[in-house]
């Protein structure tokens, strides 16, 4: 209890911080029940349902977002793909191949975010 009570405010506020999730940080504040839905609809439902694995689903979620050209969620998608089993080179094989489906441009954007991910 002595312990609560020594916590500064700053400190109770990067406790919550880092225990939110990054729809919470991302836009919790301003859309709560859009990052409700992120948290408890998409990843802990959806994501989570065994007809795919996370692997494939990373897949799956990568290429549309090529395809829809959405560059910020792909970046942090390219990440997830990562931590799925997904292997840098066949990220890229994803992209190249999304060029003749999605368009040219689509994929050189989306290689030049793909560097950007990689190189961190």
């Amino acid at each position: 209890m002595a312990h609560a009570q020594s916590e500064t405010p700053a400190a109770t506020e990067q406790t919550e911080a880092k225990q939110q999730s990054r729809a919470q940080q991302l836009y919790g504040d301003i859309a709560p029940k859009m990052a409700e839905l992120t948290d408890d609809v998409l990843y802990a439902d959806i994501w989570e349902r065994p007809g795919l694995s996370k692997r494939d689903r990373s897949l799956v979620t990568v290429t549309a977002l090529i395809a829809l050209n959405r560059p910020d969620q792909l970046r942090s998608h390219l990440n997830l793909a990562r931590q799925n089993g997904v292997k840098e080179e066949e990220l890229i094989e994803v992209i190249t191949h999304m060029a003749f489906y999605s368009g040219w441009p689509s994929a050189v954007s989306s290689l030049a975010i793909a560097k950007e991910v990689f190189q961190k």
